[in-house]
């Protein structure tokens, strides 16, 4: 296979990566001769960051490794379709693949509207709802209930009833959000947490 590194200035060609089950473009990278190299013989895709000005393995810090089935060049041989299985998310943003933004931001705006409708019932009369009786009871009240839901996510997790292992899971993070507005907290406090304990 001949690949023309000479064609752009930095001696980089864009890199492609396809999921090779599901035919799934998951993200874009740029090689060298060596990061080719050292995806051929680890069977990891490596890139060569530049940003980092060195050779990078995909998920040599997160554990979230592709890894190598197969590689094409293009008509031109100036860029290349790697063909890759992923172990866990692609993008840093947690999505599987770095063109999920836009459902991920609907997601993300989902939840926020769910916050404000929390916030909002907190000061409501105990008897108007769900969540303000809970408010009502007291965070160890909240807490308790955070508790039983995560043991019954748990039991659910064992069975294969995926149904029912989503539907405990949403009630589960529901009542997170609950007891994060009983602690004076949103979660994108939590968010902030995990941002600054992750190493790109």
């Amino acid at each position: 296979m001949n690949i023309n590194f000479t064609k752009y200035a930095d001696g980089l060609v864009p890199a492609i990566v396809q999921d090779a089950n599901t035919k799934t473009v998951l993200m874009l990278g740029f090689m060298n001769q060596a990061a080719v190299e050292a995806t051929l013989d680890s069977k990891k895709v490596t890139f060569f960051s530049r940003s980092k000005n060195r050779l990078w393995t995909k998920g040599e810090e997160s554990g979230h490794f592709l890894q190598y089935i197969g590689m094409s060049v293009d008509c031109d041989q100036d860029s290349l379709l790697i063909q890759a299985n992923p172990v866990g998310p692609v993008c840093h943003t947690g999505a599987d693949t770095c063109w999920g933004s836009e459902n991920l931001k609907d997601n993300t705006v989902f939840l926020n509207q769910l916050e404000k409708v929390i916030a909002q019932r907190k000061t409501a009369s105990p008897e108007s709802s769900y969540v303000a009786s809970l408010f009502a009871k007291g965070v160890n009240k909240i807490a308790q209930k955070v508790g039983e839901e995560a043991v019954e996510m748990v039991i659910e997790s064992k069975d294969n009833n995926d149904k029912l292992f989503l539907d405990e899971s949403a009630d589960l993070l529901f009542h997170y959000l609950i007891l994060l507005q009983a602690k004076g907290f949103e979660l994108e406090d939590v968010v902030k947490v995990l941002a600054q304990r992750h190493k790109p």
